[in-house]
């Protein structure tokens, strides 16, 4: 399960909007506010947030 809630602070301590990581992983952001709250992304879009976060531990907020 995917810590939301962390994700969403990551989010915005890399200055970004739901609406510009949406744009970033080519979905629309219904789609991605959608996964955000099933906790549910595919591989390529965990691994696509990862780059554009530059998220350091991945792990402890995709696989918790």
């Amino acid at each position: 399960m995917i810590k939301t809630n962390e994700l969403k602070g990551i989010i915005v301590a890399n200055n970004q909007s739901m609406k510009s990581i949406a744009e970033e992983l080519e979905i629309t952001p219904t789609a991605f506010y959608r996964k955000i709250k099933k906790g549910v992304f595919n591989s390529d879009e965990i691994e696509k947030m990862i780059k554009i976060l530059k998220i350091k531990n991945p792990i402890e907020i995709f696989f918790a």
